[in-house]
């Protein structure tokens, strides 16, 4: 028997961790980097929203303006990069090491070049993409000045988004977070540098995340150039097959329908907030800021465990897919509980941190804060559920669940709502869409994990 080379021999013991270790002790030790990545990415964009929140309410509204800017950009990396991150999980899961570089090439070239045309694009009507994006003519100048430069750096952040996906569903998420915290770290320390020291104002805030993003892009970059992940990012790698694109966007169509509407119905959001004023719109985008800190928890974690998932379905495995399943759920469930239950006491505290001296601004988000916190707990069913269908290749199924809760059910609610209720339709649209998600998601996870036991007999 030939021996075995250093590259395949380190291939099978990933593959062993990947099949054999205990589930539990597994997932947890893929998500500490996810969460963590999670975590800092939120933390620089509440730094942003810190930051240039102190320039006034206008400027604060900006940052949610320029958010949904933002979810269009993590729309595209996302889905290429969660489409090729399922593609390539299941390959090497199955040991085909050449076709999961070929997803892999071909997702990360594929951002670069859809990244130059939104950045194109969107710089020459940046006036009227950021009307569109809900700006108010008190907030267009802020929006202006911030999101010309995220435009800028529009295919490096979708590139990054990629790389860090497809390390993510090697089960090697702590690469990942090496370029993603580095980047998140640096935008923090450069956020008050730039707004305040340089007197930037709000363009010193997008100035600092495209140079921290582009640093990100590089350090990623050079882990690929360096070996460190099993598949590599080669041009002459990138398919010429229409069906490859197509697998892609169709595996990681959760993920469009999932970003795009966040990015549609933040839109939705401003809109209706910028009815009753600039505060409402202020509020509602720091509310989005504070539920995207404690949601990239549970998207952390969940992000964890779908590379077992992932590579344990592509390896027949499934009693340990239906284990890494139920664990992430319940899980899921008590952490979203505790940090929901925090922030729900401490919500005034935590709005003045933004807006000490707007009453107003406090008093909108304070009431929105503590009905989204209620239905945190949700999180861990819902999210868990995406996820396990998306990685397992159950793509229908993921979409559906995906288009619920900021489509199915959001949008509705935020065009009735307010109608009804005034702004405290606006602030109720988003915990209502959450819990007919879970609704939604029941059925179709009970009928997933039976599934999964069905199979696991045959194991």
């Amino acid at each position: 028997m030939a021996e075995l080379t250093q590259e395949e021999v380190r291939r099978q013991a990933h593959y062993e961790k990947m099949t054999a270790t205990p589930v539990p002790q597994l997932v947890v030790k893929l998500a500490v980097p996810t969460i963590v990545s999670m975590l800092v990415s939120a933390l620089y964009n509440m730094a942003d929203t810190f930051f240039v929140s102190q320039l006034g309410t206008s400027a604060a509204g900006a940052v949610g303006i320029v958010f949904s800017l933002m979810a269009i950009i993590q729309a595209i990396g996302f889905t290429l990069g969660m489409g090729a991150g399922t593609i390539v999980t299941l390959h090497l899961g199955a040991k085909e090491e050449e076709k999961a570089t070929c997803a892999a090439s071909t997702g990360f070239f594929l951002a670069i070049f859809l990244g130059v045309v939104l950045a194109a694009a969107g710089s020459l009507f940046v006036d009227q993409l950021m009307r569109a994006l809900g700006s108010t003519e008190t907030i267009l100048p802020y929006a202006k000045a911030y999101g010309r430069y995220i435009l800028l750096a529009a295919p490096v952040m979708c590139a990054s988004f990629v790389m860090n996906n497809i390390f993510r569903y090697e089960g090697k998420a702590m690469l990942g977070m090496m370029g993603i915290g580095t980047g998140g770290i640096l935008n923090i320390i450069l956020d008050p540098i730039f707004i305040f020291g340089l007197n930037l104002g709000t363009a010193g805030a997008a100035i600092a995340t495209a140079l921290s993003q582009s640093v990100s892009f590089l350090i990623l970059l050079s882990l690929f150039l360096k070996g460190r992940s099993n598949v590599r990012l080669r041009i002459s790698c990138v398919s010429t097959d229409p069906g490859m694109y197509g697998s892609i966007l169709w595996k990681g169509l959760p993920t469009l329908c999932r970003q795009g509407l966040a990015s549609i119905a933040s839109v939705a959001l401003n809109v209706n907030a910028a009815v009753y004023g600039d505060a409402a719109v202020a509020a509602m985008s720091i509310v989005g800021r504070i539920m995207f800190f404690m949601f990239s928890a549970m998207l952390g974690f969940g992000q964890g465990f779908q590379p077992v998932a992932g590579f344990n379905y592509g390896a027949r495995k499934y009693r340990r897919v239906y284990e890494a399943t139920r664990f992430t759920a319940m899980t899921g469930v008590v952490v979203m509980a505790v940090f929901g239950g925090a922030i729900f006491a401490l919500a005034p505290q935590v709005l003045r941190l933004f807006r000490k001296d707007d009453v107003e601004v406090i008093a909108l988000g304070v009431y929105a804060l503590r009905a989204q916190c209620l239905i945190m707990p949700l999180f861990g069913v819902t999210t868990t559920a995406n996820m396990a269908m998306q990685s397992t290749g159950h793509s229908g199924g993921a979409t559906f669940l995906a288009l619920c809760r900021q489509g199915i059910f959001f949008l509705p609610l935020i065009t009735l709502l307010p109608g009804i209720m005034g702004v405290q339709g606006v602030q109720l649209a988003q915990p209502l869409a959450d819990v007919c998600t879970l609704l939604a998601t029941i059925p179709l996870l009970i009928y997933f994990l039976r599934k999964l036991k069905k199979m696991a007999c045959s194991e």
